[in-house]
């Protein structure tokens, strides 16, 4: 019995399926590779601004409340989202102190705490992941991914610290820049 084709196409496809499968064990050899260069790149950063959709999935509140804004930190411990939806909206870490303005929810109350050292809302968010991965986290090579900026390395990390607030993070690592362009975290509720 012949499946597939006779002029070879099948073939070339279970080829191409082969490689696919293979790809990503021969990648998680070079994970920590990945996460030492993006390391690597990110301590000769001092400050950074980005623009970021911030998407929180909560099964409990019903559909996914998205936001939007620009990021700003400068190393080491000063922070800013500022929200355009919902406008007006802040988190700030001053070098001292966290804090959240959140007019959209809370109108008329500021919240003032201390810095968390990890976490989604600390002044360290990019560092958090590329500063000692190796004693910090389990890294897993997930996929090639394409981005605007060009192709992105996409590494899941779990931290090995179980009273972290997130379970864990995928990175996106541009291959040109070694920097993190993406960043999805799985928080802990």
């Amino acid at each position: 019995m012949t499946v597939g084709r006779s002029d070879g196409r099948t073939v070339g496809l279970f080829g191409v399926l082969a490689y696919l499968s293979v790809s990503p064990t021969v990648q998680q050899s070079d994970v920590y590779a990945v996460l030492d260069r993006a390391a690597t790149t990110y301590q000769t950063v001092s400050t950074l601004s980005a623009d970021f959709t911030q998407i929180i999935v909560n099964p409990m509140i019903g559909a996914p409340d998205t936001t939007w804004g620009r990021l700003y930190e400068m190393r080491p411990s000063h922070f800013a989202m500022r929200f355009t939806r919902p406008k007006g909206d802040r988190v700030v870490a001053d070098g001292r102190w966290l804090w959240l303005y959140t007019p959209s929810t809370t109108p008329g109350q500021v919240i003032r705490t201390k810095i968390p050292e990890v976490g989604t809302t600390g002044p360290n968010l990019i560092g958090q992941f590329v500063e000692r991965p190796r004693e910090r986290y389990r890294a897993h090579y997930l996929r090639a991914d394409s981005l605007p900026t060009g192709v992105a390395d996409v590494l899941r990390l779990t931290p090995l610290a179980r009273d972290w607030p997130y379970d864990d993070a995928l990175i996106w690592v541009d291959r040109a820049t070694a920097l993190i362009t993406r960043l999805d975290i799985g928080e802990s509720s």
